[in-house]
């Protein structure tokens, strides 16, 4: 990239809105801010780093907007280049036609992502930091958002440097025991070499949680399974505050997957409500029951509906013989008469967990909204794992690179051969940062970012 040029692009989201923001940067920035903006006090002509009031003019003199505007210098500026942002009211047109006069003044449209891009380039972040960025603006819940501004803030960047800086310390004294022999036995620095890569696999064990960091960035899957006519659709209303599933007697109301988001805690959840499991005769009712029976494969957590005011059927029995520990099973109908207890689910399948509700009057809600917390780890769920599937999977790379020269090591391999591995996990840690990244991984990264940021 050409990074003697200008760029500018619309900052913010597009729609109506109270404020837009136009940003332009590169060598001409303020060039072309002084050319399309008139401050409205002379006093305040361009000064760094102040927001200024007036009016924003085509080349004919003419006002397109009011508006505020503010020029930052390269060595303060988000890109580490010269940056002039402009403030004018929200709205596709006013945004549009400031855009369209930074281009005509000099400046062209930005690539997506590449205000961050040059942000890297520059040296004002590192490659983690600048995916962070996206992090921030894409996290669908709380923990995501707090996990986002710790990457921001370094700290995923900070444990690649601790973990490369005890990488080097182990070359270097593979390097002293290869130098000096009649003074380093080779027992005495294998020894040392498998210490040290121990701790840097619990260091890379303590991250590499992928279904946190799945639920991180996408949120958890919970599915209400069972057979008809249990209550699945008037839970999942009742879990949802309000009426979203079609509630009826008529057992196969519900034909496919029906999906809403719910919030548990500082992440989303999608809850499903499925087709009631059972052999259909109907052709359309068969094809929601096999997706029924998918969705229930794939998700984090299965939420298993019973009728508790009658005895179990077949399908129940086989279903809870088979359940596995993302299974919670729920005795709907807890405020009636209740036949199926808690003791009969246990004494089919003592490994699930199971508790009375009631979809119609409320009855356990709280309690089972708790447990959902609990199963998808809400209430627990770390935010210093790496949530990057490019981190995830080069972080175990550098893991299993370290497992090579650990497993040669307990052979009997000598301590020097190792260390081609142990360089290996350092290249690997190296691409988190962009410290040793590909040209071709570089603009991938960048490629996914929003134009303007």
């Amino acid at each position: 990239m050409m990074r003697e040029d200008t760029i500018a692009a619309i900052a913010t989201a597009q729609g109506q809105g109270g404020i837009a923001i136009v940003r332009v940067s590169g060598p001409e920035a303020e060039k072309i801010l002084r050319a399309a903006f008139r401050p409205r006090k002379k006093r305040d002509r361009y000064v760094p780093n102040l927001l200024m009031y007036g009016h924003i003019q085509d080349e004919n003199g003419r006002d397109l907007d009011e508006c505020m505007a503010v020029f930052m210098s390269a060595k303060a500026s988000y890109t580490r280049e010269d940056v002039a942002e402009i403030h004018c009211h929200g709205g596709e047109a006013c945004a549009r036609s400031v855009l369209e006069l930074t281009c005509r003044l000099g400046a062209r449209v930005a690539m997506p992502g590449e205000f961050t891009k040059r942000a890297f380039l520059n040296g004002r972040i590192d490659l983690a930091r600048a995916e962070a960025v996206m992090s921030v603006i894409g996290a669908q819940g709380e923990a995501a958002l707090r996990s986002g501004v710790r990457q921001l803030e370094g700290g995923v960047s900070a444990f690649v440097r601790q973990a490369s800086e005890k990488l080097a310390t182990l070359l270097s004294g593979i390097e002293a025991a290869t130098d000096f022999p009649d003074e380093i036995s080779e027992d005495e620095a294998a020894g040392d070499l498998l210490s040290g890569i121990d701790e840097i696999l619990a260091m890379l064990d303590a991250r590499l949680d992928e279904r946190g960091a799945r639920i991180l960035r996408q949120g958890a899957s919970i599915v209400l399974s069972g057979r008809p006519n249990v209550g699945k659709s008037s839970l999942m209303n009742a879990l949802l505050h309000r009426d979203r599933a079609i509630v009826t007697d008529i057992p196969g109301t519900t034909r496919d997957v029906l999906t809403e988001r719910v919030r548990l805690g500082g992440i989303w959840a999608e809850i499903s409500d499925t087709a009631g499991l059972r052999d259909a005769n109907d052709p359309i009712e068969r094809m929601g029951v096999a997706r029924a029976e998918q969705a229930a494969k794939q998700a984090d957590v299965v939420l298993y509906v019973v009728d508790a005011s009658g005895p179990l059927a077949e399908e129940d029995v086989f279903a809870l013989e088979h359940g596995d520990g993302r299974t919670l099973v729920c005795l709907n109908k807890a405020d009636v008469e209740v036949v199926c207890s808690m003791r009969t689910i246990s004494e089919i399948n003592p490994a699930l967990e199971a508790m009375e509700i009631s979809a119609k009057t409320g009855q356990g809600l709280d309690a089972l909204t708790a447990a959902l917390r609990r199963r998808v780890g809400a209430e627990d769920l770390r935010e210093d794992v790496l949530v990057s599937q490019r981190h995830i999977d080069l972080a175990r790379q550098a893991r299993n690179a370290l497992t090579a020269a650990k497993d040669a090591l307990l052979g009997g391999m000598y301590v020097d051969l190792c260390a081609d591995d142990i360089r290996r996990a350092l290249e690997f840690l190296g691409e988190i940062t962009g410290v040793n990244a590909r040209e071709d991984v570089i603009d991938r990264v960048f490629r996914n970012f929003c134009v303007g940021k």
